[in-house]
C-alpha cells in the first residue's frame, strides 16, 4: 500500500483527502496543528489517519516525511522549502499547490539527483489555468499555427444567487491575503511592449470583461504576466497578459480604500483604545472630525453620498466600533472584512477561469476562448476548494501509479501532466467550454 502524507487540514484539504482515501490502495496521514480538523478529515475512513503537528518539530516532520511515499503541502508557501528539503532527504516526491519560489526552483539540480518530483503549482490559479492554456498552445503548433495574442483571467467569487453585499465579495478564508494582493505591482505584455502598472495604480487600470455564459466582471492585471511568454512557449505573442476577476464596482472601492492608506501593514502604537471611526482621522490626518463621513469623502475627493462612500460606511469604517487588538491597520480591516464578507454555512461560491487566444494559421486567424465556469456544491464542498485541491489530489495518484515519471521541480505545463489531470478534472465536471472564431 503507497503511503501519502498531507501537511494541513484548512479549508481546501478536504476534497483532495476525500480523493485519496477512496482509493483503497493508498494510506492518508493528515498532520495538522488542529487534530480535530484532520480527524474530521478522515473519518468514516479505514485507510485515513489524523495526527496533530506543529511544523517547527522538525524530527516529526522528518519522521512523517520518511514514512511516506508522496508528501502534500498544504501549509503557508513560507514552510514549502523546508518540506522539500526532508523530501529530498528521504527521497520523497512532494506536491504544492503554490507558486514555485526562487529557493524551491533552486532545489531542481538535486531534486533530478535524488529522483524526486517536486510539483508546484498544481492547483487552480496557478494550476488549471497553466494546463489548460498549454493544451490549446499545444494544438495551435501541432496544427501548424502559432498564438500571437494570450489572455487570461481567474477570479473567484459568490455564486450570483449568494452575492448580497455591496461589495459584490465573499472570503471564504482570512483575507489578508486578498488585500495583500492590492499591493502587488503588475506587469504584462502589449503589442510587443512592457507595460508595468506601480501597486498604487492596480485598481485604477481595469476592463469590463463580459464572459460568455459566466457574466459581466471588471478584470485588472495580476502580478507579472511576461515570463509566461518563455513559461508557456509563446514565441510569436505580442501580448501575454494574467487578469484577477471581481465583480463590478470592486476597483475603485479598492482603489479608494487604498487612498485611505488602509492597506498598510506597518506596526502602529497610536490606534490603540481607538474606534474605527478615530483611526480613519488619524489616517487622513485631519484632526478630530465633526462629520468623519464628510471629512473621508472630502479626503478622497467624493461626494458624500457617494457609492464608494456608502459601502464603506455599511463595513463599518466610520463606526464607534473599538479597533481589534491588532497592530497595524491592514489587519483592523481584514477584521471588519471578515466579519461583513464572509461566506454563509449554505453560500455558494463560483470560480470562473477564463482564456482568450489570437492564433495566426497560414490561411487563416482565429480567435479561440476557453471558459470554466464551475459552482459549489450545495451542502457540499465549495467551488474554490474543489479546483484547488482536485488538481494535486489527481497528480499524486498518477504519481503512485507511475504515470507521472518526470523528477526536478516542475510546475504543470507538460503534457505528460496537464493531459491525464485534466481528463480526470472532466469527469468530475470541471472542465472548460472551447468556442473557436474565425477573424
Amino acid at each position: 500500500m503507497k503511503h501519502v502524507l498531507v501537511l494541513g487540514a484548512g479549508l481546501v484539504s478536504r476534497p483532495l483527502v476525500e480523493y485519496l482515501l477512496k482509493r483503497e490502495n493508498i494510506q492518508v496521514t493528515v498532520a495538522s496543528r488542529t487534530v480535530s480538523k484532520a480527524e474530521d478529515l478522515v473519518k468514516g475512513f479505514s485507510n485515513g489517519k489524523a495526527i496533530s503537528l506543529n511544523v517547527k518539530n522538525d524530527a516529526l516532520v522528518e519522521k512523517l516525511v520518511q514514512d511516506c511515499d508522496v508528501a502534500i503541502s498544504l501549509l503557508p508557501y513560507i514552510f514549502h522549502v523546508k518540506i522539500a528539503k526532508a523530501c529530498l532527504k528521504h527521497k520523497k516526491h512532494l506536491i504544492t499547490t503554490s507558486y514555485v519560489s526562487d529557493a524551491m526552483k533552486a532545489l531542481d539540480e538535486e531534486a533530478k539527483e535524488a529522483g524526486i518530483l517536486i510539483l508546484n503549482e498544481i492547483g487552480l490559479d496557478p494550476g488549471i489555468d497553466h494546463m489548460s492554456a498549454m493544451k490549446i498552445i499545444d494544438d495551435v503548433k501541432k496544427n501548424g499555427g502559432k498564438v500571437v495574442s494570450f489572455r487570461s483571467y481567474c477570479g473567484g467569487l459568490p455564486a450570483m444567487q449568494n452575492n448580497n453585499n455591496p461589495f459584490g465579495y465573499k472570503f471564504s478564508w482570512s483575507p489578508r491575503g486578498v488585500v495583500m494582493a492590492g499591493k502587488n505591482n503588475g506587469q504584462f505584455l502589449e503589442n510587443g511592449k512592457v507595460v508595468y502598472i506601480p501597486s498604487r495604480d492596480l485598481f485604477k487600470y481595469y476592463e469590463i470583461l463580459d464572459i460568455e455564459n459566466a457574466g459581466v466582471f471588471e478584470a485588472y492585471t495580476n502580478r507579472n504576466a511576461v515570463p509566461y511568454k518563455k513559461i508557456y512557449g509563446l514565441d510569436d505573442a505580442q501580448t501575454v497578459f494574467r487578469g484577477t476577476l471581481r465583480n463590478t464596482g470592486w476597483c475603485y472601492t479598492m482603489k479608494k480604500v487604498a487612498e485611505l492608506g488602509i492597506f498598510d501593514d506597518s506596526p502602529r502604537d497610536d490606534l490603540k483604545g481607538l474606534t474605527y471611526a478615530q483611526m480613519i482621522e488619524r489616517l487622513i490626518g485631519w484632526g478630530e472630525s465633526i462629520d468623519i463621513v464628510e471629512d473621508a469623502a472630502q479626503f478622497l475627493n467624493l461626494d458624500p453620498h457617494s457609492t464608494v462612500i456608502k459601502k464603506l460606511e455599511w463595513l463599518g469604517l466610520f463606526s464607534d466600533k473599538m479597533l481589534p487588538d491588532e497592530n497595524n491597520v491592514m489587519d483592523m480591516f481584514c477584521h471588519l472584512l471578515l466579519e461583513k464578507l464572509s461566506m454563509d454555512e449554505n453560500d455558494l461560491d463560483l470560480i470562473v477561469l477564463y482564456h482568450n487566444f489570437i492564433a495566426e494559421y497560414s490561411d487563416r486567424s482565429e480567435v479561440i476562448t476557453s471558459t470554466l465556469v464551475d459552482t459549489g456544491i450545495p451542502s457540499g464542498d465549495s467551488a474554490m476548494s474543489r479546483t484547488v485541491s482536485l488538481p494535486a489530489a489527481i497528480a499524486t495518484a498518477l504519481i503512485l501509479d507511475e504515470k507521472i515519471n518526470l523528477t526536478g521541480v516542475h510546475i504543470p505545463v507538460l503534457p505528460e501532466i496537464y493531459e491525464p489531470v485534466l481528463e480526470e478534472l472532466e469527469k468530475m465536471n470541471i472542465k472548460f467550454v472551447d468556442k473557436v472564431t474565425k477573424i
